[in-house]
């Protein structure tokens, strides 16, 4: 995974999120012995993203982008709980395939950012996959392209669960839009503050002052 060091004299990053089915992304070995012909379902059924641009005060976040996806396949209901989107809501939004575009326009070739990053890695080369953009034992992300808020919180509070929501308290952070539900793009909006304030090398959570990399 990438770190701080990484981005000396990069310009702009771009926080990730996706929302998923919940059901379990299979393996390759799995998708081979599949039957010929069966449509592979999706997993991502919204995605949302957050630049953060470097300015002379810091990193600032600035446009954003997002999109719903038909995953053509189940959603499982622990899933809806969290995100409240359900497959009548999915009715209408577009496969992944005709968001690809948009999307890569979007993050273009610079350094993505997210919370757990091994899970978006996972769910994007799978769908990428789907699309034919590469194989599924093969992989367009990985971990040289992502910097991950959940690696750097260990930095900061060593031993304390490592979820959004734990990091966004410990960094007073408002989160309480996501009391009801989860969105890709508030999630993507949410670790991109997070990065914004541990990349400042110093957080004070009113027992003790830290240091980055103490």
């Amino acid at each position: 995974m990438l770190t701080l060091d990484d981005l000396d004299g990069v310009a702009r990053i771009v926080a990730i999120d996706a929302e998923t089915t919940g059901v379990r992304t299979p393996t390759a070995a799995e998708i081979r012995k599949m039957p010929k012909g069966y449509r592979i379902p999706g997993i991502i059924i919204e995605l949302g993203c957050v630049e953060l641009v470097r300015t002379a005060e810091g990193w600032k976040t600035g446009n954003h982008w997002q999109s719903r996806v038909q995953p053509q396949g189940p959603i499982s209901r622990a899933s809806v709980a969290v995100h409240g989107i359900t497959p009548a809501v999915l009715k209408d939004a577009p496969l992944f395939a005709g968001i690809l575009d948009s999307f890569e326009d979007f993050i273009g070739q610079d350094i993505l950012l997210a919370h757990s990053a091994t899970n978006e890695i996972g769910f994007l080369n799978y769908e990428y996959a789907r699309v034919g953009r590469c194989g599924f034992d093969e992989a367009i992300f990985s971990e040289n392209d992502f910097l991950c808020t959940q690696e750097m919180s260990r930095s900061f509070f060593p031993g304390v669960p490592g979820s959004l929501d734990v990091l966004c308290d410990r960094l007073w952070i408002d989160r309480s839009d996501r009391f009801d539900h989860h969105g890709a793009l508030l999630d993507a909006i949410l670790t991109a503050e997070a990065f914004i304030k541990m990349q400042g090398g110093f957080v004070q959570d009113g027992t003790r002052q830290v240091s980055f990399g103490e």
